[in-house]
Protein backbone atom coordinates (compact mmCIF):
# COMPACT_ATOMS: atom_id res chain seq x y z
CA UNK A 1 0.00 0.00 0.00
CA UNK A 2 1.60 3.24 -0.88
CA UNK A 3 2.00 6.48 1.38
CA UNK A 4 -0.92 8.63 2.56
CA UNK A 5 -1.67 10.92 4.99
CA UNK A 6 -2.87 7.80 7.29
CA UNK A 7 0.02 6.26 6.84
CA UNK A 8 3.11 7.88 6.54
CA UNK A 9 5.96 7.07 3.96
CA UNK A 10 7.96 4.01 5.40
CA UNK A 11 11.67 5.05 3.98
CA UNK A 12 15.54 6.47 4.36
CA UNK A 13 18.01 8.05 2.52
CA UNK A 14 21.73 7.04 4.40
CA UNK A 15 25.26 7.92 2.45
CA UNK A 16 28.62 7.15 4.15
CA UNK A 17 32.10 7.36 2.77
CA UNK A 18 35.14 5.52 4.74
CA UNK A 19 38.51 4.48 3.15
CA UNK A 20 37.31 1.56 1.93
CA UNK A 21 33.92 2.13 0.11
CA UNK A 22 31.28 5.07 -0.68
CA UNK A 23 28.03 3.95 -0.57
CA UNK A 24 24.89 5.30 -0.93
CA UNK A 25 21.41 4.13 -0.66
CA UNK A 26 17.54 5.23 -0.76
CA UNK A 27 14.87 2.71 0.18
CA UNK A 28 11.08 3.12 0.57
CA UNK A 29 9.62 -0.03 1.42
CA UNK A 30 6.27 0.78 -0.18
CA UNK A 31 7.65 1.48 -3.59
CA UNK A 32 6.84 4.85 -5.18
CA UNK A 33 9.22 7.86 -4.85
CA UNK A 34 12.43 8.29 -2.70
CA UNK A 35 13.14 10.20 0.57
CA UNK A 36 14.13 13.81 -0.25
CA UNK A 37 17.44 13.38 1.16
CA UNK A 38 18.43 10.65 -1.13
CA UNK A 39 22.11 11.42 -2.15
CA UNK A 40 22.92 13.16 -6.01
CA UNK A 41 25.32 10.58 -6.52
CA UNK A 42 23.00 7.78 -6.50
CA UNK A 43 21.25 9.29 -9.87
CA UNK A 44 25.01 9.60 -11.59
CA UNK A 45 26.61 7.18 -13.79
CA UNK A 46 26.14 3.59 -14.76
CA UNK A 47 23.87 1.12 -13.02
CA UNK A 48 24.05 -1.75 -13.64
CA UNK A 49 20.33 -3.49 -12.52
CA UNK A 50 17.85 -1.06 -12.77
CA UNK A 51 14.07 -1.01 -13.56
CA UNK A 52 11.43 1.73 -13.60
CA UNK A 53 7.43 1.06 -13.14
CA UNK A 54 4.60 3.54 -11.84
CA UNK A 55 5.29 1.22 -8.93
CA UNK A 56 9.13 1.10 -8.05
CA UNK A 57 12.00 2.44 -8.86
CA UNK A 58 15.44 0.24 -8.64
CA UNK A 59 18.45 1.41 -9.40
CA UNK A 60 21.44 -0.96 -8.31
CA UNK A 61 25.47 -0.81 -9.10
CA UNK A 62 27.35 -2.32 -6.41
CA UNK A 63 29.84 -3.37 -8.99
CA UNK A 64 29.17 -7.25 -8.16
CA UNK A 65 27.30 -8.45 -11.02
CA UNK A 66 25.45 -11.40 -9.12
CA UNK A 67 25.11 -9.15 -6.31
CA UNK A 68 23.65 -6.47 -8.32
CA UNK A 69 21.31 -9.33 -9.74
CA UNK A 70 20.26 -10.83 -6.50
CA UNK A 71 19.40 -7.35 -5.30
CA UNK A 72 17.16 -6.69 -7.73
CA UNK A 73 15.08 -9.61 -7.60
CA UNK A 74 14.72 -9.21 -4.02
CA UNK A 75 13.98 -4.80 -4.71
CA UNK A 76 11.44 -5.98 -7.20
CA UNK A 77 9.58 -8.95 -5.33
CA UNK A 78 9.22 -7.24 -2.36
CA UNK A 79 7.48 -4.54 -3.85
CA UNK A 80 10.39 -1.81 -2.79
CA UNK A 81 11.92 1.41 -4.64
CA UNK A 82 15.71 0.85 -4.14
CA UNK A 83 18.73 2.63 -5.24
CA UNK A 84 22.26 1.64 -4.35
CA UNK A 85 25.42 2.49 -5.54
CA UNK A 86 28.91 1.08 -4.07
CA UNK A 87 32.53 1.92 -5.17
CA UNK A 88 35.99 0.41 -3.63
CA UNK A 89 38.59 -1.70 -4.36
CA UNK A 90 37.20 -4.83 -6.06
CA UNK A 91 40.28 -6.58 -5.53
CA UNK A 92 40.05 -6.17 -2.00
CA UNK A 93 36.28 -5.61 -1.18
CA UNK A 94 34.69 -8.24 -2.50
CA UNK A 95 34.01 -9.90 0.52
CA UNK A 96 33.11 -7.13 2.37
CA UNK A 97 30.93 -5.04 0.14
CA UNK A 98 28.09 -7.79 -0.03
CA UNK A 99 27.46 -7.18 3.87
CA UNK A 100 28.12 -3.35 3.36
CA UNK A 101 25.04 -3.06 1.23
CA UNK A 102 23.41 -5.44 3.25
CA UNK A 103 23.21 -3.70 6.44
CA UNK A 104 23.91 0.32 6.38
CA UNK A 105 23.05 1.51 9.96
CA UNK A 106 19.74 3.53 9.74
CA UNK A 107 16.84 1.15 7.90
CA UNK A 108 12.68 2.30 7.49
CA UNK A 109 11.82 -1.17 9.01
CA UNK A 110 9.31 -0.87 11.45
CA UNK A 111 10.68 0.27 14.66
CA UNK A 112 9.94 -1.05 17.99
CA UNK A 113 8.52 2.36 19.05
CA UNK A 114 6.41 2.89 16.05
CA UNK A 115 4.08 -0.36 15.94
CA UNK A 116 4.19 -1.80 12.21
CA UNK A 117 0.64 -2.32 11.83
CA UNK A 118 1.94 -5.46 9.78
CA UNK A 119 0.72 -9.06 10.03
CA UNK A 120 4.61 -9.48 11.53
CA UNK A 121 5.82 -12.42 10.50
CA UNK A 122 5.10 -14.59 7.39
CA UNK A 123 6.58 -18.28 5.37
CA UNK A 124 6.99 -17.86 1.81
CA UNK A 125 8.12 -20.42 -0.71
CA UNK A 126 9.49 -19.22 -4.10
CA UNK A 127 10.68 -21.49 -7.20
CA UNK A 128 13.06 -21.06 -9.61
CA UNK A 129 13.05 -23.47 -11.93
CA UNK A 130 14.38 -26.97 -10.39
CA UNK A 131 15.13 -24.81 -7.55
CA UNK A 132 12.52 -24.14 -4.31
CA UNK A 133 13.42 -21.97 -1.09
CA UNK A 134 11.32 -21.44 1.96
CA UNK A 135 12.12 -18.14 3.60
CA UNK A 136 10.62 -17.12 6.86
CA UNK A 137 10.43 -13.46 8.14
CA UNK A 138 9.27 -12.37 11.92
CA UNK A 139 9.35 -8.09 12.54
CA UNK A 140 10.51 -9.08 16.54
CA UNK A 141 12.76 -6.79 17.32
CA UNK A 142 15.03 -9.95 18.14
CA UNK A 143 17.69 -9.96 15.63
CA UNK A 144 18.22 -13.65 14.78
CA UNK A 145 18.93 -15.39 11.19
CA UNK A 146 19.68 -19.38 10.34
CA UNK A 147 20.36 -19.40 6.35
CA UNK A 148 21.08 -23.04 5.15
CA UNK A 149 21.46 -22.53 1.11
CA UNK A 150 24.08 -25.55 0.38
CA UNK A 151 25.40 -23.72 -2.30
CA UNK A 152 28.26 -25.83 -3.86
CA UNK A 153 30.36 -23.38 -6.12
CA UNK A 154 33.02 -20.99 -4.75
CA UNK A 155 31.75 -18.77 -6.75
CA UNK A 156 28.71 -17.17 -8.93
CA UNK A 157 29.86 -14.64 -11.15
CA UNK A 158 32.26 -12.27 -9.20
CA UNK A 159 30.74 -12.94 -5.67
CA UNK A 160 31.59 -15.32 -3.47
CA UNK A 161 29.36 -17.84 -2.31
CA UNK A 162 30.02 -17.78 1.44
CA UNK A 163 29.28 -14.06 1.27
CA UNK A 164 25.46 -14.68 0.09
CA UNK A 165 24.17 -16.13 3.63
CA UNK A 166 26.29 -13.51 5.48
CA UNK A 167 24.99 -10.88 3.33
CA UNK A 168 21.43 -12.50 4.43
CA UNK A 169 22.58 -12.56 7.60
CA UNK A 170 23.38 -8.93 8.03
CA UNK A 171 20.38 -7.86 6.90
CA UNK A 172 18.75 -9.39 9.70
CA UNK A 173 20.98 -8.12 12.00
CA UNK A 174 20.58 -4.55 10.44
CA UNK A 175 16.90 -4.72 10.53
CA UNK A 176 16.52 -6.08 13.89
CA UNK A 177 14.20 -9.18 12.35
CA UNK A 178 13.80 -13.02 12.76
CA UNK A 179 14.88 -14.86 9.49
CA UNK A 180 15.23 -17.87 8.39
CA UNK A 181 16.20 -19.49 4.70
CA UNK A 182 16.39 -22.97 3.61
CA UNK A 183 17.17 -24.11 0.13
CA UNK A 184 14.77 -27.44 -0.03
CA UNK A 185 15.87 -28.46 -3.42
CA UNK A 186 17.76 -27.66 -6.59
CA UNK A 187 20.56 -28.52 -8.84
CA UNK A 188 22.08 -25.01 -10.08
CA UNK A 189 23.67 -22.80 -7.19
CA UNK A 190 22.56 -20.10 -9.11
CA UNK A 191 19.01 -21.27 -9.32
CA UNK A 192 19.21 -21.96 -5.59
CA UNK A 193 20.48 -18.27 -4.57
CA UNK A 194 17.65 -16.33 -6.61
CA UNK A 195 14.75 -18.36 -5.08
CA UNK A 196 16.20 -18.05 -1.81
CA UNK A 197 16.03 -13.96 -2.54
CA UNK A 198 12.60 -14.23 -3.80
CA UNK A 199 11.18 -15.91 -0.80
CA UNK A 200 12.95 -14.06 1.20
CA UNK A 201 11.57 -11.30 -0.56
CA UNK A 202 8.28 -12.20 -0.75
CA UNK A 203 8.17 -12.99 3.12
CA UNK A 204 9.41 -9.53 3.80
CA UNK A 205 6.49 -8.22 1.52
CA UNK A 206 3.61 -9.57 2.95
CA UNK A 207 5.26 -9.80 6.54
CA UNK A 208 4.97 -5.86 6.55
CA UNK A 209 2.36 -5.19 4.86
CA UNK A 210 -0.09 -2.91 6.79
CA UNK A 211 -3.67 -4.74 8.03
CA UNK A 212 -6.49 -3.21 7.76
CA UNK A 213 -8.67 -2.41 10.69
CA UNK A 214 -5.24 -2.87 12.89
CA UNK A 215 -3.10 0.52 12.92
CA UNK A 216 -1.44 0.67 15.73
CA UNK A 217 -1.58 -2.63 17.18
CA UNK A 218 1.16 -4.50 17.86
CA UNK A 219 1.57 -8.11 16.90
CA UNK A 220 2.93 -9.25 20.45
CA UNK A 221 1.76 -11.32 23.14
CA UNK A 222 4.20 -8.90 25.61
CA UNK A 223 2.58 -5.63 23.76
CA UNK A 224 5.88 -4.15 22.83
CA UNK A 225 8.23 -4.90 20.59
CA UNK A 226 11.05 -3.04 22.32
CA UNK A 227 12.25 -5.61 24.66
Amino acid sequence: KMATAEHPPRWAAFARDTNETKIQLSLNLDGGRFHPDTDARLFKGQDHASQTSKSQTISINTGIGFLDHMLHALSKHAGWSLALNCKGDLHTMTTTRPKTSASPSDTPFPKPSAPPSASSAFVAYCPLDEALSRAVVDISNRPHSVIDLGLKREKIGDLSTEMIPHCMQSFAQAARITLHVDVIRGDNDHHRAESAFKALAVAIREAISRVAGKEGEVPSTKGTLSV
